[in-house]
């Protein structure tokens, strides 16, 4: 018995000695790693100070770097400050306790967690020409800011607040800075890799739970066998008693002798007492059996405690990571839609922007045609009054003095001067009619009574005045129901008319003008509604080398022999046309007739 109690505490002592090496293996592990971070801390501030120019540089001796508060980092920056410089310079290191004090300094460090106010921090450097360098402070509050990324740094810069307090940065430190959106993404995967280990510890208390409890199994397994064993004890003990009682009984019956008695008498002391010894370590061991089965009792209930605790805070964990996943979300959302509507914005603005320059050289553009055919307005209407008082004023003395010398003096001429006079006086006659014609030319346009009317109406008008020339060339003017235009009577009257009448005139021989006056409606590529005209002949059509100039005015292609006119009548219908906002042009081909083509627009 009493070698079993021994075996179960030598167990029991190697359990304790096995968490004991545990517990420092992992606190020297943690040790380390803390260790390794403290230098890394050291090291990205030198090298942050040496990517960062400064304009005083030159005029300093040594390079100074001051830390704010109780912090162990003002001892590893002096370990370092041993064995690298910066610039070229020996390195300085400064602790001071209060803001106040910070001066003659080109960094100063600061943990977040020092509880010192980061904007009046800023504004007791402002104009000192000092760097600030933090740790886990909010974001873009210092001009560089690192970051606990699991067992290492990661930083960024606030490179508004660097400019404004007169730093240049190398380009290496702005490249390998991160942004808000990989800070968070950092954060949550620094929180996600606590999570993990928090459940790995909970792992390994669950099974140390379960092997504690196996082990108490096995204990209160041994405490049966001991209580079993007792029992058996105690049997033994009565069996002896009865034995006992059974020898006095043969004593007192067989009257034995003394030394026999005394003999018995001994060794059935040392028995009881050897039996009551194993009793008494009996009773102990069970004392210390229930005391290490409270205590295990206490240890397991402790453990269960710490385990419902652990599970509230992986739950609660869990909130904080899918609240952080939908602020990621929410955030990556905004800055996608931020950025889609920077982009929208951006192009219209540069739309407009190129509109309006484009406007503006138009409008100058128009500004000076304006300007340049108000000047041309001007000149025509100059030259039509010089043309209908200056020009037909000697014309008309010429055709007198010619009418009076055929009636004065006929009898002295002979046949050659007769005709001679007659050819002059036709010439007269022409030049003034092609002066009148330029006269109607250059008021046409000008007309400002637009309004609707009926094209019907207007053709049919034309026929009348045309009525003699159709009767005499017996020519078919097939209409269909015309629509109604907008426009001035007397123009558009004068365009039917010229279109026509040139389909009768133009005509082969021993031939009956037929003239088809056809239309359809249209809208144009801004919406508004124009009428198609068609007036189409079966003369002697127009080759495709002359349709170019034949709306040039005074374009003839035949002799006045052979063809009669001034040759503006086309002219006249291209100006009509164009004066009401619509074209004309036309398809020919020799011996096949003319189609002439023109819109005119339906509404104001």
């Amino acid at each position: 018995m009493i070698v079993l109690n021994k075996t179960y505490h030598i167990k029991h002592y190697l359990l304790i000695v096995f968490c004991c090496l545990f517990s420092v293996v992992t606190f020297s592990q943690n040790l380390s790693n803390e260790q390794i971070k403290r230098v890394q801390r050291a090291i990205y501030i030198f090298n942050f100070s040496q990517q960062v120019s400064w304009s005083n540089l030159e005029d300093l001796e040594t390079f100074n770097i001051g830390v704010l508060g109780k912090d162990r980092t003002l001892i590893d920056l002096k370990s370092l400050a041993l064995k690298r410089k910066i610039y070229n310079k020996p390195v300085n290191v400064i602790g001071f306790n209060a803001v106040k004090d910070v001066k003659n300094i080109q960094v100063l460090y600061l943990k977040y967690n020092n509880n010192y106010d980061l904007n009046y921090v800023l504004k007791s450097i402002e104009n000192k020409n000092i760097l600030l360098i933090t740790e886990d402070s909010k974001y873009n509050s210092s001009m560089i800011n690192m970051v606990n990324v699991d067992n290492t740094f990661e930083y960024e810069i606030n490179k508004s607040l660097l400019y404004n307090s007169g730093f240049r940065i190398a380009p290496s430190l702005e490249t390998n800075a991160i942004t808000s959106s990989e800070k968070w993404k950092l954060l949550y995967k620094d929180t996600a890799s606590e999570l993990k280990t928090s459940e790995e510890i909970i792992t390994q208390k669950t099974n140390q739970l379960n092997t504690t409890k196996a082990e108490l199994n096995d204990k209160k397994a041994v405490i049966e066998q001991q209580n079993q064993q007792l029992s058996n004890t105690n049997l033994q003990l009565q069996s002896s008693n009865k034995w006992i009682s059974k020898l006095k009984e043969e004593n007192a019956l067989q009257d034995q002798k003394l030394d026999q008695k005394i003999e018995i008498e001994k060794q059935l002391e040392q028995f009881i007492n050897a039996q009551l010894d194993t009793i008494n370590n009996q009773q102990i061991a069970i004392s210390n059996s229930k005391l290490e089965i409270d205590k295990q009792a206490a240890y397991i209930k402790n453990q269960l405690q710490e385990i419902e605790d652990k599970q509230k805070i992986i739950e609660e964990n869990d909130d904080y990571i899918f609240i952080l996943k939908m602020f990621n979300y929410l955030l990556a959302a905004l800055v996608f839609i931020t950025l889609v509507a920077s982009i929208i914005i951006f192009k219209n603005y540069r739309a407009k922007k190129k509109l309006n320059q484009i406007l503006t050289e138009k409008n100058k553009i128009i500004y000076k045609q304006t300007q340049q055919l108000t000047s041309k307005n001007k000149e025509l209407e100059q030259f039509a009054y010089i043309t209908s008082h200056d020009l037909k004023e000697p014309l008309n003395t010429i055709s007198g003095l010619i009418g009076l010398l055929l009636e004065d003096h006929k009898d002295q001429l002979d046949q050659d001067g007769i005709t001679s006079l007659n050819y002059i006086n036709q010439s007269s006659i022409r030049m003034k009619s092609l002066i009148d014609a330029l006269l109607d030319y250059s008021r046409l346009g000008k007309s400002q009574q637009f309004e609707h009317i009926d094209a019907n109406v207007i053709v049919n008008t034309v026929k009348a005045d045309l009525g003699n020339r159709i009767l005499n060339s017996k020519a078919q003017i097939i209409s269909e129901h015309l629509p109604e235009i907008y426009g001035s009577e007397v123009e558009l009257r004068l365009l039917f008319q010229n279109l026509i009448s040139n389909g009768i005139k133009f005509i082969k021989p021993n031939t009956t003008p037929i003239i088809n006056i056809s239309a359809e409606e249209f809208k144009n590529s801004e919406n508004d509604l124009f009428i198609k005209f068609a007036v189409k002949d079966n003369g002697i059509g127009i080759p495709k080398k002359h349709q170019e100039r034949i709306f040039a005015i005074f374009q003839r292609l035949h002799n006045r022999d052979e063809y009669e006119g001034t040759g503006i009548g086309l002219s006249h219908c291209k100006k009509i046309v164009e004066s009401h906002g619509g074209t004309i042009w036309l398809e020919s081909e020799p011996n096949q007739g003319t189609t002439f083509y023109f819109t005119l627009p339906k509404n104001n």
